[in-house]
Formats: C-alpha cells, sequence, structure tokens
C-alpha cells in the first residue's frame, strides 16, 4: 500500500492501463498539461490536449471506441456535459444496441462535479442522475483513493461507454491505495460500516459525512451501517436490500437534488422490495433544487452535513433530535 491522493490515484490507474494495453490513450480539456507525467512517457500521440469543444471531444471519442481503441476524454467539469449529449447518450450509449453487437464503445468520459471550490453553477452541477437515466451507460462516482485506481482501471477495461464522476472536494483528498494490479468490479457496493439499527445510503464525498454521523450516533447507543454505493449504474440492489432487511431503517444521502435523483431509485427500490422489513419511512437527506452558488458559505450550506444524518437517524428511531 502507498498514500497517494485521489488525482494521483487517478494519474497511476491511468499510467498503468496505457502500460498494460496499447490501445489506451488519453485526450481533453488540460489533460496533456495535467498530465505532463503521462505525454513523457507516452508521447503526445496518446496524451493530447483538445480545443474547447465538447461535442467534437465525445464524438471522436465514440468514433475512436468503435473503431478499437479504448479512449479516455476528460471534459473537466460536468456541466460541460450537456454540451456532449449527443456523443455520448445518442452515439456511445446506444450504437452497440443499435448495430446488433457489432460495434462495441470502450470510452470512459472524466468529469469534476461538486461543491467545495466554489466554481458558481456553469461549473458546479450534480448531474449523475441524469446520466443513470440513459440506456447503454454505466456510470462511477468514487469516494476514496483505492477505489478511485481500482474502478477507473475497470471502466477502462470494460466494452461500454462509463462515465466517471469526480468529486471535486475528494481530489486531494489522501488515502491508502494498492500498489500493481487492484480492481475493483463496476456494479459492487461496499459496506464502509456494519450497523444495525439504521442503513445509510451514499456515494462520493457525503460517504464520509454518513460515517461521521454513525460515529454520532455510536455515542448515543445507536448503531448505523454505513453503504458506499462507488456504482451508480449498475446499481448493487443486493447489498442495499440486505443491509435494510437488517436494520429496518434507511436513509440515502447525496448532493445533487432529491427530485428524480439516484436516493428516488433507492426509496423505490426498498419500498418494492423490502417493504416488509422497514420499521419507519424511508428518508431522503440530499442537496437543493438550486443553481450552486459561487459563495463558498452558501455552497456549504446546501450540501448535506453530518449532524442531519444523525438527527434523521434519530427521529427514525424515535428519539428526539439533539440540539
Amino acid at each position: 500500500m502507498s498514500t497517494l491522493t485521489v488525482n494521483d490515484a487517478i494519474g497511476q490507474a491511468l499510467a498503468e492501463e496505457m502500460r498494460r494495453d496499447a490501445r489506451v490513450m488519453m485526450f481533453g480539456e488540460g489533460v496533456a498539461t495535467k498530465r505532463a507525467d503521462l505525454v513523457a512517457e507516452f508521447g503526445r500521440e496518446r496524451i493530447r490536449n483538445t480545443p474547447l469543444a465538447e461535442g467534437v471531444i465525445a464524438g471522436t471519442a465514440a468514433g475512436a471506441a468503435a473503431m478499437g481503441l479504448r479512449p479516455v476524454v476528460d471534459l473537466l467539469f460536468a456541466p460541460f456535459l450537456t454540451l456532449a449529449m449527443d456523443g455520448i447518450v445518442n452515439s456511445a450509449g446506444k450504437l452497440r444496441y443499435l448495430s446488433g453487437g457489432q460495434f462495441q464503445f470502450p470510452m470512459v468520459v472524466m468529469t469534476m462535479t461538486g461543491a467545495g471550490w466554489g466554481v458558481g453553477a456553469q461549473h458546479n452541477h450534480n448531474l449523475e442522475a441524469m446520466f443513470v437515466h440513459a440506456p447503454g451507460l454505466k456510470v462511477v462516482m468514487p469516494s476514496n483513493a483505492a477505489d478511485f485506481k481500482g474502478l477507473l482501471k475497470s471502466a477502462i477495461r470494460d466494452d461500454n461507454p462509463v462515465l466517471f464522476f469526480t468529486d471535486l472536494a475528494l481530489g486531494f483528498n489522501p488515502g491508502e491505495v494498492p500498489e500493481g494490479e487492484h480492481l475493483v468490479p463496476l456494479g459492487q457496493a461496499a459496506v464502509v460500516r456494519a450497523g444495525s439499527d439504521v442503513t445509510l445510503v451514499s456515494y462520493a464525498k457525503t460517504v464520509d459525512t454518513c460515517r461521521q454521523a454513525a460515529e454520532a450516533l455510536a455515542l448515543l447507543g445507536v448503531s448505523a451501517e454505513v453503504i458506499d454505493l462507488r456504482t451508480l449504474k449498475p446499481l448493487d440492489s443486493a447489498t442495499i436490500l440486505r443491509s435494510v432487511r437488517k436494520t429496518g431503517r434507511l436513509i440515502v444521502v447525496h448532493e445533487a437534488s432529491g427530485l428524480c435523483g439516484v436516493g428516488a431509485e433507492v426509496a423505490a427500490l426498498v419500498s418494492e422490495q423490502a417493504f416488509d422489513a422497514l420499521k419507519a419511512p424511508v428518508k431522503r437527506i440530499t442537496g437543493p433544487d438550486a443553481p450552486s452558488p459561487a459563495s463558498w458559505p452558501l455552497e456549504q450550506a446546501g450540501v448535506p452535513q453530518a449532524d442531519a444524518v444523525r438527527d434523521a437517524a434519530l427521529r427514525l428511531l424515535g428519539a428526539e433530535a439533539l440540539d
């Protein structure tokens, strides 16, 4: 194991996959500048800067993937994905099906999302649920450095297009990362803390929020199980249902707004398949349905906090919320 930041874990995964497979290449907005070490090792044929033209980048990636390459593209900020919807959703997402399997689209689209830098509404918008709803796409949103490495390597090897979201606030977070070959399967959630009284389901930076809430609840005699989804599509339904059938209570926490979000899907899943196990209504704690402010304090006011998760759990258990 070595200690790496999330950004360094991403770089390590890219380097290992480019050494392993000569078909892997990377291009996008500023990638040759950000990844100068990769340029030095693999050359400018495989690591390329592009113009600020997201639709062109995504369309080029889809074409490269169809012709046998395994492109990784970086579109910087999640709102810029809206400029690349045709290449991602209509081409990469659908053409494997429409071609009867004659073409594969092994491409990874990387982008940053989430609060933490005060970059404003046109650079910060949590759009992951939009792509979960698009057929043919897989969606990944890790919470720690080891998973960033293992999931990115798995995404690059997958024969389907993968949206890979990096929460801005996690980029410089350090963590222990296995050296060498380390793969995390797509579609497999992680139980990061076992518990018996309430299940907390989350992904990206709010996994740590849930972990903090679980620690606070433990001091009050409440045992909370924390699940990190890691992959939003495919969704690990089995792990969620197994936990809720044990605890009988569920809180889903994410920074994106609640309407038609991932939390809504998890709540529906549990209501349909584990209703008899529920001892209380399912609770969602999410961000607001509003553009993100550029002010850091205002931005943070919209991000779910550990105290809110703790108090929601106490209410589900019939206890009074703490002051």
